[in-house]
């Protein structure tokens, strides 16, 4: 018997790990896969040589996250010079640049409602931070900040942006970050993820691990080890009595899982409720080995770690709109990452990999390359050319990798209404179930998705008030 077992190592699974470990607690990982990582693994997925992330390549709340900063990880952080581009069928794409002053400046006359808004936000963010990161339940430690931005952040995105933005531009790289919420702009709190994604482009920068995201789950492992807690690979856990005994049981899991594995435990009415948490849109993910740099037609966009191509924002609108109906948009939103223009490590001298998805409804089989390289080639001429190789995911291939992204859905649940708040139900302490010693701390508790740890972090808490006084 020890003390906690987690089951998943995700960044969340290993953050609940370590916390529990901090405070001298006996604690075992059991990992179904024979890696470990979750959403944050790197493999040779094309050609040899090609170090692809398999599902997260860019973390704008990894190097800001407060439990990550505690932790002597040494994970190199890479900040492009511009965390976020994006192009435009007419005129010069949009850098999101660290600089708030500069990236206004390009925005023409809606420069003014940028720095207002967005700015005000990014200059705000570490009096945000625990709102982004916490639970969905909290006494506010600075309200007037968390009020400025509330009041826009319950919005749609798209009724902000033209509530804001007179032009094209600003109402496009907006429409662009409010696109991450894997909901139609028209959606209340989508305005959420535009805000929030723009300011810390702005406040901590879009980075990315030298070597690729599986060098931070392997940090995060190795912090654990040295605490004196395991990590037993290739090991599914299926049932709870299957796995010695332990004081608490932390899972990283979907709320699927948890309810199928430790059902037994749990009563009836909170086994409803975890069966009745609906799942989001999936992706369609491409990894490319490339002969070369992405071709932009603007020659800037190779300085963005992250392009958003998508167009106008009534385009990214229609986009978003066509998956929230259940269909295949023609000309999809696509979220792409060139990690190898920044890390060298990542591709044969010469080369280069580039991480590409799109969204599509929820366990979707429809092969989008064709439309999603058509996208590529609008903006950059000539993409096709450069391929050497590709590897392409859909949905199933997505959940096959991670059994948490169901129907590939990499948020580990949809954020539309209430479940905004109420992930994976409405409870003060989400993370803790009707029996004492069963906990989740996936991406399925709050502040959900993203590789930050801390709904890991969270569950931990209150396993140490709860299980171990």
């Amino acid at each position: 018997m020890t003390d906690a077992i987690v089951v998943g190592s995700g960044p969340n699974g290993l953050a609940a790990a370590i916390a529990l470990a901090q405070h001298g607690l006996g604690v075992r990982v059991h990992e179904a896969n024979d890696t470990i990582g979750g959403g944050c693994r790197t493999a040779e997925l094309t050609l040899p040589g090609f170090r692809h992330d398999t599902c997260s390549a860019v973390h704008p709340l990894g190097a800001a996250s407060p439990f990550f900063r505690g932790l002597d990880l040494g994970v190199d952080w890479i900040h492009p010079d511009v965390p976020i581009a994006h192009p435009l069928d007419d005129g010069p794409a949009i850098l999101v640049e660290r600089s708030v002053h500069d990236t206004a400046a390009q925005l023409g006359a809606d420069g003014a409602a940028w720095r207002r808004t967005v700015g005000a936000a990014a200059r705000d963010w570490d009096a945000l931070l625990p709102l982004l990161t916490g639970p969905a339940f909290h006494v506010p430690r600075h309200p007037l900040a968390e009020a400025r931005f509330g009041a826009l952040a319950l919005l749609p995105a798209a009724t902000l942006a033209r509530t804001l933005f007179r032009g094209e531009r600003a109402r496009a790289v907006f429409a662009g970050c409010a696109a991450h919420s894997f909901l139609p702009l028209t959606a209340p709190l989508t305005a959420a993820f535009g805000l929030s994604l723009a300011a810390s482009a702005h406040a901590v920068g879009w980075p990315m691990p030298r070597g690729g995201s599986g060098v931070l789950a392997s940090a995060l492992a190795a912090t654990l080890r040295s605490l004196g807690g395991e990590i037993i690979t290739g090991s599914r856990v299926e049932a709870l009595d299957a796995i010695p005994g332990a004081r608490a049981y932390l899972f990283d899991t979907s709320p699927r899982a948890l309810e199928r594995i430790a059902g037994d435990r749990l009563p009836d009415r909170y086994r409803r409720a975890l069966r009745r948490y609906r799942y989001g849109p999936g992706i369609f993910k491409i990894d490319y080995a490339l002969d070369g740099p992405v071709p932009w037609r603007d020659p800037a966009v190779a300085r963005a770690g992250t392009v958003h191509v998508g167009g106008s924002f009534d385009q990214i609108r229609e986009s978003e709109a066509e998956v929230a109906r259940g269909r295949h948009a023609e000309r999809p939103f696509v979220l792409v990452a060139q990690p190898s223009a920044f890390d060298p490590s990542r591709a044969p001298a010469g080369k280069h990999v580039l991480w590409a998805y799109c969204h599509v409804p929820n366990g979707s089989r429809e092969d989008m390359t064709a439309r999603i390289e058509a996208q590529l080639e609008r903006f950059a001429p000539g993409f096709r050319d450069r391929v050497l190789a590709r590897h392409v995911m859909d949905t199933g291939e997505v959940e096959r990798r991670n059994a948490n992204y169901v129907g590939g859905d990499i948020s580990c649940g949809a954020h539309s209404g209430l479940q905004f708040l109420a992930r994976p139900v409405l409870r003060i302490d989400p993370y803790a179930t009707p029996d004492r010693s069963i906990y989740l701390c996936s991406a399925a508790t709050p502040p959900g998705g993203g590789v930050h740890g801390m709904c890991g972090f969270h569950a931990a808490r209150s396993a140490l008030a709860r299980s171990f006084r």
